[in-house]
């Protein structure tokens, strides 16, 4: 009966109530989430049962879940598109899993008591937020005063559709004839429902476009509110006439030096450059123009032009820097002493150089000349000169100068202040170094016990020190690789060592003789004290009888007056 009556009240619009002031709500829910609608009823004591349905565009009902208030149990109607989809709780909120665009309907909430109908209606909005813009069909490259189209800017699967945007350096792109063409279109997938965005770009483009980025953007709703997305920047190759040609040299160089590689690169200012390049002997079709291992006949105008604009021609002028150093006389040169020596370290550069001579690693004030060639000349001498303003381009020569003698020998005999000992000095001249010996004539005795000084500029001496008994004569014998000399000295015997005898013997004989005056001086000295004594006993009684008269003389005068 209570079906009946349900059914009666439904068909004849009599017993439906709206509670008051409960007016459309709305649920905003993300495509694939969980849509949640309340009842939004109270829900009375005497309730029969619960029921959900939604309404079909002509407004007819489809009935979807029952809930009953006694038996606590749920139905869901047999609906193909909601299977396994919906969930009834206790309170009648009824939730759909899984949220489709098909979901965007009107949804009502039925409450039944045994005299009335409760309803609560509820729009359900679905948004599906789409994919990220992309810039595809790229243009390869945009020419100048050319509407040529530029891209497509394509975003997928949104619901509902959305508008898309074009930038260029992150300002808005609006239509403007002859320059700018934006052509939007918008499908609908009839399965998804979801719509696809199109919009493409034509556009007139300007040398001002040179690295300049282009982007697009979205703009859609979604449950909270309109978003924008924007996609990643895309940069165009610009192609635009040649207004001048240059030459670029490759690698930059301050100057170039004979063996050094370079390339000679002729560039327009257009893109894509239109180049040819050429030389007084010819011409090239070719943009680049490699000069390996160059020499100084490498010198010259270089020159390049358009292949289609032969009056744009540009020029440059290549000076390949040079050094050539001559020396004379070079490497290992050996030479007698006293001889003159004639030396000559020739320049021949592509501009000023500086030369700078050095001898054994130290710097010469001066270039090196030898009118007579003496030992300290020799040694290693090394002619050096660079251009300064040419990096790496240095030259030297080197000669090694070996300066020869025969021994030259020189004796000198020094004596000791006390007369006991002799000193005798061989000094010895000559390259390569002499050896010294040194012997005694007649015995031919050779002595060992010598002392050397350093060899020095070819120089050096060996000197001994003897005390001989009687007259000699030493040799002094220097011999080197060219020639063996000999000197003799000759030497006396100690003609002191007797005289340094007597004098030691009479040195004796004055210490004796001194301690013999010693002696008789403290004789006499004694007899005089002994002698001294006595005179005083008679001195002093001498003086007594003085003092007695004395007193006599001065008694009588008194007598007297």
């Amino acid at each position: 009966q209570k079906m009946v009556l349900f059914m009666c009240c439904r068909l004849l619009s009599l017993c439906i109530l709206a509670p008051p002031g409960l007016g459309w709500y709305t649920v905003n829910s993300a495509y694939g989430d969980t849509i949640i609608m309340p009842c939004r009823l109270d829900v009375p004591q005497n309730l029969m049962f619960g029921k959900w349905k939604y309404e079909k565009p002509d407004g007819s009902p489809v009935f979807i879940a029952f809930r009953s208030s006694t038996k606590k149990s749920v139905q869901y109607d047999d609906v193909p598109e909601y299977k396994d989809r919906l969930s009834l709780s206790e309170n009648y909120t009824l939730s759909i899993s899984n949220a489709r665009i098909s979901d965007e309907k009107r949804f009502v909430c039925m409450l039944v008591t045994e005299d009335n109908v409760f309803e609560a209606p509820t729009i359900v909005k679905v948004f599906k937020q789409p994919s990220k813009p992309e810039i595809v069909s790229k243009a390869l490259f945009l020419e100048t005063e050319q509407l040529k189209k530029l891209g497509d800017c394509i975003s997928e699967d949104s619901y509902p559709d959305g508008n898309i945007t074009w930038y260029r350096n992150g300002k808005v792109l609006h239509p403007l004839e002859g320059a700018v063409v934006i052509i939007f279109k918008k499908e609908m997938d009839p399965v998804t429902q979801l719509y696809t965005m199109t919009s493409t770009l034509e556009y007139k483009t300007t040398k001002a476009d040179i690295q300049m980025p282009f982007t697009c953007s979205v703009t859609y709703y979604g449950p909270s509110g309109q978003k924008t997305v924007h996609s990643e920047q895309a940069v165009f190759d610009i192609y635009y006439p040649t207004e001048q040609v240059t030459i670029q040299v490759l690698p930059p160089k301050t100057a170039i030096k004979e063996g050094d590689n370079i390339t000679l690169k002729c560039l327009g200012n257009g893109n894509p450059p239109q180049r040819s390049f050429g030389q007084p002997e010819g011409i090239r079709s070719s943009n680049t123009y490699t000069l390996t291992d160059v020499r100084r006949n490498a010198t010259g105008d270089y020159k390049c032009s358009l292949i289609d604009k032969k009056s744009m021609i540009a020029s440059t002028a290549i000076t390949v820097h040079y050094l050539d150093l001559s020396l004379n006389p070079s490497g290992e040169v050996t030479r007698q002493i006293g001889d003159a020596l004639p030396v000559s370290c020739t320049i021949s550069a592509s501009r000023n150089a500086t030369v700078v001579w050095m001898k054994d690693n130290i710097r010469l004030r001066s270039s090196p000349s030898f009118s007579s060639l003496h030992y300290q000349d020799a040694g290693n001498y090394v002619c050096e000169t660079a251009l300064q303003e040419v990096e790496g381009l240095k030259k030297r020569e080197s000669l090694t100068l070996i300066v020869e003698g025969k021994p030259q020998i020189k004796m000198t005999k020094k004596t000791d202040p006390s007369g006991l000992s002799k000193t005798i000095i061989c000094h010895v001249e000559g390259f390569p170094k002499p050896a010294i010996q040194w012997t005694i004539t007649g015995s031919g005795s050779v002595i060992n016990q010598t002392e050397e000084s350093p060899y020095i500029n070819g120089r050096y001496y060996s000197k001994i020190i003897i005390s001989p008994e009687e007259n000699v004569t030493l040799t002094c014998t220097a011999e080197n690789q060219l020639e063996r000399t000999v000197n003799s000295l000759n030497v006396s015997a100690n003609e002191n060592r007797e005289k340094v005898n007597d004098q030691a013997k009479l040195i004796v004989g004055i210490v004796v003789g001194l301690l013999l005056a010693a002696l008789v001086a403290g004789v006499v000295y004694w007899l005089y004290m002994k002698k001294s004594k006595t005179a005083s006993k008679h001195v002093n009684k001498d003086l007594g009888n003085m003092e007695e008269n004395k007193k006599l003389e001065e008694n009588n005068h008194k007598t007297e007056a």
